[in-house]
This record gives C-alpha cells, structure tokens and sequence, in this order.
C-alpha cells in the first residue's frame, strides 16, 4: 500500500478526513494549532499543516473509492502520475508535530508584491519587493537601490 495525496475542497480538509476514515481508508490529515486574532479576542483553533490536502493510504486497486466522499475534488499529480508520497516521509512529519512540541507552524507562498529581506550574497539584509515569481527565479525590486534584480529562489532565501 501506499500513501497518495488528495486535493479536497477549501477549508474542507478536516471534514473530508473524517469521512474517509469512517469509509475504512487510513487518512493522515496533519494539524496545527494556531492563535486567530478576532477584534475582541484570541482563540486558539485547529487547522491543517497543508492547506485543501489530505494524505490517504490505500492500495492502487481502491484509489477511486475515495471520490464517494464530498470534498475530495482529485489526486494530486506530479510528472503524470498520482503523487506518491513515501511511509518514511509522512513518519517525520508525524514524529515533528507530535514529538518536537511544535507550538505554530506556518507555510507561505511567495507572490508578487511580498516584503523580503535577502538572507544572503551581495545584496544580504537588503529590503526587496518581489515583482515576478517563476518556476526557478524571481524579479525583486531594491527600492533603496532603486533597480530591479533577478535570482534564483535558493540565493534569496538561503
């Protein structure tokens, strides 16, 4: 059996776990607890590690089982096939939430318009607005050096 990756509807992902569980599939939906700011107070609130994905492990023969459940929308593909994710990769992330007390977690996607600091190079602890975002390199501004830069994502942010 593997583990493959769901795509589920928006804000669904908690839900559709659940209801794949009860169908006898063994889902892994990773959690966190985050602090949400209203105007008149703070609450801590569950929400999931990978936003609208869900992991399930089934063997290949049962894959189309699980679109019996509302809120799974597809499988996630990468290079054609279903993605495939590896036991040993969904232990670590097991064994970092449970085990290293991970208090809040968070994972951001850079796009056009963002604030960054340059981590490293020439341009280290340089303030820089991101202009365009490719599949390998971005274009940032330097507004206090007043030009536009182009570098590979890994040079930016180390």
């Amino acid at each position: 059996m593997q583990w493959y990756v769901l795509y589920t509807k928006s804000r669904t992902e908690i839900k559709t776990a659940g209801r794949l569980k009860n169908l006898g599939i063994e889902v892994y939906c990773p959690v966190i607890t985050e602090v949400r700011q209203w105007s008149d107070r703070k609450k801590k609130v569950t929400v999931p590690l990978f936003k609208s994905y869900v992991f399930v492990r089934m063997e290949a023969k049962n894959r189309n089982l699980v679109f019996e459940v509302p809120g799974v929308v597809s499988y996630l593909f990468w290079l054609g096939e279903r993605a495939v994710v590896k036991d040993e990769e969904i232990k670590v992330i097991r064994q970092w939430l449970e085990n290293d007390g991970v208090d809040e977690a968070k994972i951001d996607v850079l796009n056009a318009g963002d604030r960054i600091t340059i981590s490293k190079g020439a341009f280290k602890d340089q303030e820089a607005i991101i202009k365009e975002v490719g599949k390998k390199t971005m274009r940032l501004i330097l507004p206090k050096l007043n030009c536009v830069l182009q570098v590979k994502a890994s040079e930016v942010l180390g």
